[in-house]
């Protein structure tokens, strides 16, 4: 298993508070960089800029991906472009979610 797919299986762990899905199938993760093999750039977005979670989650991300060994920074870029849609939810986010 490669760092980023160990880093996407941390990720997918997390589940936003008000939908039964993880941020990972829900399209909230944007992009996964490995600068090298102990630093992370990730840039994810919210389902929306108000959210309840807003403080929360990201750190919540960051400290899930600082559980995977060997990683020592991981740098968290919150984005709003492009917004967040429903389109941007994985197959298996959409059927959970009747859509």
């Amino acid at each position: 298993m490669t760092k980023k797919d160990q880093i996407i299986e941390e990720i997918k762990k997390i589940y936003d508070p008000e939908l039964p899905v993880n941020i990972y199938e829900l399209g909230l993760i944007y992009d996964i960089q490995i600068k090298d093999e102990k630093s992370v750039i990730i840039k994810m977005t919210l389902t929306t800029p108000n959210c309840p979670v807003a403080e929360s989650l990201p750190k919540e991300v960051k400290e899930s991906v600082m559980q995977v060994d060997g990683i020592e920074d991981v740098e968290l870029e919150l984005v709003w472009d492009p917004p967040w849609s429903k389109d941007m939810m994985s197959e298996a986010a959409k059927l959970e979610m009747n859509l």
